[in-house]
């Protein structure tokens, strides 16, 4: 009750507690006990017993309310308007590649220096734009169900270490991911009552399929290799042929420079007739299934996991950028 939209008290509410205390210094002033008195406004003694030694320090002036408390703000009425009028405007305005106002990198605060003449700092810009905006709670997490639950066994993954092993190989994990113009919701600040909105580009036929493979051996640096495509419905298949997948294998092999033991999921280009073909002609690879349903096997998908948070509320508008910025966000984790 207190906090009930993120901040303390507003003016009305302070008034009216300040009615409620008045109203009790009458009956205290009648001689009504604290009991009485915590019955009657349906609050606990420990309340009434303290309006009761304020009411006899220091008169009804004691009781009448201060004024919201914690440290005043340092912005004058035109530099809080200016900075309103920043945060209204949105990141994207501001140069930012997504929609998010963060406190770290200090985004609010360079915004309001650059565009509204105001110095604040990070404590200042957390402090002063709380008269006008909070802090909402992120999207809720979710998990689509595929049938039931399933134990997966690691007994393939297991064998195909030891393989790898026996061989002197690299173990590479692989796997497939995409993002299109419409980018993944993130936690953000927003004006208080107004849900924020991310705006995003009408055209969403267009998508960037990426393919990334994780290259591990004892003894040597881990590598991280990826590929992008870019479909767009009618073209036929959006994501990577056999042929891709060929390509991309091909030229793996050409930085870890030895045997390879792919450990990859069941998709259907993976296992099509085609995609055996290629991989029996190639004495270098030798690929082994995951289990269904078992992407905590693959540590791809921390890098998918990784790659999509980044993403948050972006701000792209064609196929072009978002492809170049998935690169760039790709090549740090490299």
């Amino acid at each position: 009750m207190r906090y009930p939209d993120g901040g303390g008290l507003d003016a009305a509410e302070r008034a009216r507690r300040e009615k409620v205390r008045l109203a009790a210094a009458e009956m205290i002033e009648a001689g009504a006990s604290d009991r009485e008195v915590a019955k009657r406004f349906r609050v606990s003694r420990m309340p009434a017993n303290r309006w009761r030694r304020a009411l006899a320090g220091g008169g009804r002036a004691a009781l009448a309310s201060k004024g919201a408390g914690g440290a005043q703000c340092k912005l004058s009425p035109v530099q809080v308007a200016g900075l309103e009028a920043v945060l209204a405007a949105g990141p994207a305005a501001a140069g930012y590649a997504d929609q998010c106002w963060t406190l770290c990198p200090d985004r609010r605060a360079g915004a309001a220096a650059v565009r509204g003449g105001v110095h604040a700092g990070r404590d200042g810009c957390a402090a002063a734009p709380a008269r006008v905006e909070r802090a909402g709670p992120g999207p809720p997490g979710s998990r689509a169900g595929r049938g039931q639950d399933r134990q997966v066994a690691g007994g393939d993954l297991a064998r195909g270490k030891r393989t790898a092993a026996d061989l002197g190989a690299w173990l590479c994990f692989e796997d497939e991911s995409g993002q299109g113009l419409r980018p993944p919701k993130g936690r953000t600040w927003g004006r208080r009552g107004h849900m924020p909105v991310v705006k995003v580009t009408g055209g969403h036929d267009t998508r960037a399929s990426l393919a990334a493979l994780i290259a591990i051996r004892p003894g040597r640096r881990p590598r991280l290799i990826y590929r992008t495509h870019r479909g767009r419905r009618g073209d036929g298949r959006k994501g990577f042929t056999e042929t891709d997948y060929a390509r991309f294998l091909d030229a793996a092999h050409q930085q870890p420079r030895g045997p390879v033991v792919l450990v990859w999921d069941g998709l259907n280009t993976h296992v099509s007739q085609a995609m055996r073909k290629l991989a029996a002609a190639r004495d270098w690879l030798t690929p082994f299934q995951l289990p269904p349903y078992a992407s905590e096997l693959n540590p791809v998908e921390c890098v998918w996991s990784n790659l999509k948070r980044s993403l948050a509320n972006l701000a792209k508008q064609n196929i072009d950028q978002l492809t170049a910025l998935v690169k760039t966000r790709l090549r740090r984790m490299q």
